[in-house]
């Protein structure tokens, strides 16, 4: 490892954000959990993250054999890329996966090839790496609702499945938190404004699914939370408004892509409106840069989003609906 050093935030009751350097600066975030001496890891990065994680342990004067629980909200590479890398440089560390996801870190051959076939095999490799395999007996499954302990703390894991089946999130009554992957959506940092944060839900390939993401929302509203804890971009605190304006964008999407639900060329079609949808709610949010930072921001998630959709649309088509 090159020994770069971690660009971190620390937020509330020793929670950390760490920038993983995932594409650009404060697009992804790994979070760091100490207590008492004991850590834990939420979402990983991808491998080129993982000296940054190690330098984050430094940082909290800890290595890698104070790590308990890795906690992999999902296993999109984006997330869950780099565990396998990153367990290695954690002996104690047990890794948590949703029941759906558990067989995918323990032999990731099924998970590289769904990712290849979003983004294609050379680009994949560009940007993820080998993915490594993680021992059967290093995995523990997320049951839903099931409880986890670091060193005195609970956490409780649930299954949050609008954006991903293998999805759950981790609510930790400790910080009045939830650490909810991409659950609750998108908020960059740099589309903060005087009106506060700005959110948008994520529909990325291949299993959203509206409903079920309404659904998530209003669960992790009910934990009664003061912050939730982002793997894009980190804490968000303006929560009533922010869960207002993520079931608004649900509705908005899936409005969006059935009015295009007979076009020939779905990605084509709906990418122009999703693209025009971000960038309005964006500059009426307040954004005042211009449109080339605006492309550079939402780019990714414009793609992203809209390839989700047409996976709705495709799986709605062959339901007959």
């Amino acid at each position: 490892m090159s020994g770069r050093n971690a660009q971190t935030t620390q937020l509330n009751d020793g929670i950390t954000a760490v920038d993983t350097e995932y594409m650009r600066p404060l697009q992804d975030a790994s979070h760091l959990i100490v207590e008492g001496g004991r850590a834990a890891v939420v979402d990983t990065g991808t491998n080129d993250s993982v000296e940054l994680l190690v330098d984050a342990l430094r940082q909290q004067d800890l290595d890698g054999a104070d790590v308990d629980y890795v906690f992999l909200t999902h296993i999109h590479l984006d997330h869950a890329g780099g565990a396998g890398l990153l367990m290695q440089a954690l002996p104690n560390a047990s890794c948590v996966v949703h029941p759906r996801g558990i067989a995918h870190m323990i032999d990731p051959t099924r998970l590289l090839a769904g990712t290849q076939a979003v983004y294609g095999v050379e680009k994949t490799r560009e940007m993820y790496g080998d993915i490594l395999p993680i021992d059967a007996s290093r995995c523990e499954v997320a049951e839903d609702g099931q409880c986890f302990d670091l060193n005195g703390r609970k956490f409780k894991t649930m299954h949050t499945e609008g954006h991903a089946l293998h999805h759950y999130s981790l609510h930790d009554p400790a910080s009045q938190g939830v650490f909810t992957g991409d659950s609750f959506g998108i908020s960059y940092r740099e589309l903060d404004t005087a009106a506060g944060e700005f959110i948008f839900p994520t529909s990325t390939p291949t299993h959203f699914d509206p409903d079920a993401a309404h659904a998530s929302i209003d669960l992790i509203m009910a934990c009664n939370p003061k912050q939730l804890y982002l793997t894009h971009y980190s804490r968000v605190r303006d929560l009533k408004r922010l869960a207002a304006d993520m079931h608004a964008g649900i509705d908005a999407y899936t409005k969006l892509a059935l009015r295009h639900k007979e076009a020939d060329d779905l990605q084509a079609a709906i990418q122009p409106d999703m693209s025009d949808y971000l960038k309005t709610a964006a500059r009426a949010h307040g954004f005042k840069g211009d449109d080339d930072a605006l492309q550079a921001i939402l780019e990714i998630d414009i793609v992203l989003n809209t390839q989700g959709l047409v996976s709705w649309l495709q799986r709605l088509k062959k339901q007959g609906m």
